[in-house]
């Protein structure tokens, strides 16, 4: 009896450690494919070096100094003055009762203060998705390498080719001919 019992709580617990392994993997799903989606990789690569893009030379997520709240403040509401868009819709309508983005409604944002919207509108869920995933698998990181490629694009691109050693076909000089 005391058997059956020890091996239904274990069975419990592992259930319990696969569902929470794969909600956090489908988690990182939903983060990795925001970001593809939201199209930051636009502006900060798939990598998140940065440097130059559609919206000018993104900084680089790697060596970002940003903690979660403030990577989501930045994806919400964009950043006055840079090429950062904001993905929330409406978070700077001037009818709005709260203005949770630097206490400025549209009506501000003009000059060097001007946000633009971004292309694709993101829930608050992915918004969130996109900065845990920027922490875990980005900021931080080395230089990208061919594991990081195809965990973002998978095994079968092109892409990743780059990160691939190097074989070495020499062709025999004439010298070595004979």
């Amino acid at each position: 009896m005391m058997f059956r019992v020890n091996l239904a709580a274990t069975l419990v617990m592992a259930l319990g450690f696969l569902g929470s392994a794969q909600a956090e993997e489908s988690e990182a799903q939903l983060g990795r494919a925001t970001y593809a989606r939201a199209n930051c990789v636009g502006c900060h690569k798939w990598h998140g070096n940065g440097g130059g893009g559609y919206g000018g030379a993104a900084l680089s997520l790697r060596k970002t100094q940003l903690d979660r709240e403030q990577i989501v403040k930045t994806v919400t509401c964009g950043r006055p003055g840079t090429g950062m868009p904001s993905f929330l819709r409406g978070v700077y309508d001037d009818d709005a009762k709260e203005h949770p983005c630097y206490d400025f409604s549209q009506k501000d944002l003009t000059g060097d203060n001007h946000v633009a919207e971004a292309g694709t509108f993101l829930r608050p869920n992915e918004i969130e998705a996109v900065a845990d995933y920027v922490l875990k698998n980005i900021m931080g990181h080395g230089d990208p390498n061919l594991a990081e490629c195809v965990a973002f694009f998978g095994d079968t691109s092109r892409v990743c080719e780059i990160y691939k050693p190097k074989t070495s076909h020499q062709m025999p000089t004439p010298s070595t001919q004979n």
